[in-house]
């Protein structure tokens, strides 16, 4: 009854009802109560309508005392006085202490969240974040904090007060069709992966937004020196400062992607393939280390042969990066690592070449990878960065320095770019039969660097 709120008559005398009048009436919105000829006792109470000798009737009740003087009943009698007073005194005590075990227990727990939040990780907590801290984070996803868009949404630079450090955001754009499964395939491809070359998330949001709206975000490290696919040939002036990278910092880079590829083909508890692999996806920290990222279109793969039964790959349809995506997948092939190979071939290419595979010469069925394969006989300075090329020629003056008068043998980082070509070419076949290993490419490159190294330390 305490919960009847548009209450306004009740009548209950000549019930035979005991016990004490429920303190709850008082609080109800009466305007007429008639508790008369019963048995009740104890105190009226005083409170909303007991205040009011005209609105409430509670005759032939020999027991009760004490309400307001209008209603000319005896006082209670001060044992009973004394019994609710100590009842209310233990009930206020028990309820303080039970305040303070909650205060502490909530203490120790707070302490506890955020040493687990520090290390903000799948495995060892959550940070726990809301659409609220995200858009404060972001400064109310401010364009001037927007690092990117990209398939499924948009990323934007963050500073969080649980932690004071900056993070990288990524929020879904739902109106897109899959936005919300690529959410669910994210979350559940970096809580089972672990590995320095690829993108840490650090939490994920799942809520809705001021208006109701479904909000899903993801939360990563953030990565000092953006993409990869800012140092590449720019598009746009503002990325002229970053178009240089030297020959071995490509290298490097190519062996930490090889690297994150191998984890994900060989030696995750279930395959994996990324399906989506390209410079875009590939983060750089301030050590220029490579993370792999973006696993919005990344799927397990059931069974140790690493092919993918159709009806799961028909079920996703081509939605990849043109250019990057492998051929076979356009005539309804299920994935495989070897996809993934294919667009690994694609984007070394696009490295050490500086040609985009989506570039305006590449029309009328030419591909960077025929490209790159046509030169390889005995044209392949046409196809190098020319970034590159003025760097091989700088090194080959040094070495003449170098190794004036010395007996030691030549170098060339031309022949390290020929070889990079190759792997390059090799991986991305057009027939997946054909293409190398990510194994045996991984090989490759760290042969590659080691030549580098040794040049180096001769020069």
């Amino acid at each position: 009854m305490s919960y009847m709120r548009g209450l306004q008559v009740l009548n209950v005398s000549n019930n035979r009802l005991s016990g004490h009048i429920p303190e709850f009436l008082g609080s109800l919105n009466l305007s007429n109560l008639s508790l008369s000829y019963n048995d009740f006792e104890g105190a009226l109470p005083i409170g909303g309508v007991f205040k009011s000798v005209i609105s409430t009737s509670v005759v032939g009740n020999k027991k009760l005392c004490g309400g307001l003087p209008n209603f000319q009943l005896p006082k209670c009698d001060c044992k009973e006085s004394s019994g609710t007073a100590k009842i209310l005194i233990s009930t206020v005590s028990a309820l303080v202490g039970v305040a303070c075990i909650l205060s502490l227990l909530y203490f120790f727990w707070f302490r506890y969240n955020k040493n687990a939040l520090a290390s903000s990780s799948f495995e060892n907590g959550h940070l726990h974040v809301s659409y609220h801290s995200l858009l404060k984070a972001t400064g109310g996803f401010s364009s001037t904090n927007l690092l990117g868009m990209g398939s499924f949404g948009s990323v934007y630079r963050g500073l969080l007060d649980q932690t004071q450090s900056i993070v990288a955001i990524k929020i879904l754009d739902l109106t897109y069709y899959g936005a919300s499964k690529s959410f669910i395939t994210e979350c559940g491809a970096f809580r089972r992966i672990r590995h320095r070359n690829l993108m840490k998330v650090l939490t994920a949001c799942s809520g809705f937004d001021f208006n109701g709206n479904d909000f899903k975000a993801l939360v990563y490290e953030f990565m000092s020196n953006g993409s990869l696919d800012e140092w590449l040939p720019p598009t746009t002036s503002q990325y002229m400062a970053r178009s240089k990278l030297s020959l071995l910092g490509r290298v490097n880079i190519a062996i930490d992607v090889a690297c994150a590829l191998d984890y994900l083909h060989h030696h995750c508890e279930t395959p994996i393939v990324h399906y989506d692999l390209k410079p875009s996806n590939v983060l750089l920290d301030d050590e220029m280390t490579a993370h792999v990222g973006d696993f919005g279109l990344a799927r397990f793969l059931p069974e140790a042969t690493h092919k993918l039964l159709v009806d799961q790959s028909s079920s996703v349809g081509v939605k990849g990066s043109f250019g990057y995506i492998a051929p076979e997948y356009g005539s309804g092939s299920a994935m495989s690592t070897e996809g993934d190979v294919y667009s690994f071939g694609v984007f070394i290419l696009e490295m050490f070449t500086g040609k985009r595979p989506i570039d305006d010469m590449f029309e009328n069925g030419l591909k960077l990878h025929c490209f790159a394969k046509a030169a390889l006989a005995n044209q392949v300075e046409k196809v190098i960065d020319p970034i590159l090329l003025q760097e091989n020629q700088e090194s080959e003056k040094r070495q003449i320095i170098a190794l004036d008068g010395k007996d030691k043998s030549w170098f060339s980082t031309l022949e390290c770019l020929v070889s990079i070509i190759e792997i390059g070419v090799t991986c991305s076949f057009e027939s997946p039969r054909e293409r190398m290993d990510i194994v045996d490419a991984l090989t490759k490159l760290q042969g590659i660097r080691r030549k580098l190294f040794e040049f180096i330390v001769i020069a």
